[in-house]
């Protein structure tokens, strides 16, 4: 159970991401030929492809707290030693921890009123609640990513390790 737990910690965001792209990209693909050869397109694939889109954005977000991928200035970062900088990468986690559950709080206020009135989507008729999710279910894979990342720079600060700053863009 535990290696399980280990390989959908180390790759569960991959999974997800691969899962929706491949939707994303097949289902672009068929309405692109049914558009072209067929002159008809339908209203269900371009909602597929928007909501595989924001799955993809938000799932993401996550994978990307988890790498340290995030867009950042890390200029200073070169100039201060390993304490300063574990203190500066916890100082960000700790931010984004703040912001993340506001967000997420605001985005599942979203999803309860859309439960709420029974809100559907215009083509495929199914609840848009499934589709709202999306952003809650990213805010709360980021606090996962996040708690994990400051527990990891925590440890790597208390060792006297070099804290875990990513793979470089570029170098």
């Amino acid at each position: 159970m535990s290696r399980f737990l280990n390989a959908l910690n180390q790759n569960a965001e991959r999974w997800a991401l691969l899962v929706f792209y491949v939707m994303l990209v097949a289902t672009m693909f068929i309405e692109v030929v049914r558009r072209e050869l067929l002159s008809y397109s339908s209203i269900w694939g371009e909602e597929i492809v928007r909501y595989s889109f924001i799955y993809l954005v938000w799932i993401g977000a996550a994978s990307a707290v988890k790498e340290r991928g995030h867009i950042r200035i890390d200029v200073i970062m070169q100039y201060v030693g390993p304490r300063t900088k574990a203190v500066l990468y916890l100082f960000g986690d700790f931010i984004m921890v703040i912001v993340s559950v506001i967000a997420l709080y605001y985005s599942y206020e979203t999803v309860h009123v859309a439960a709420k009135f029974g809100s559907v989507t215009d083509g495929l008729r199914i609840s848009r609640v499934w589709f709202l999710l999306a952003v809650p279910i990213g805010f709360a894979l980021v606090l996962f990513r996040l708690v994990q990342s400051i527990i990891r720079d925590i440890g790597d600060l208390r060792a006297g390790r070099p804290v875990y700053e990513g793979d470089k863009l570029f170098d």
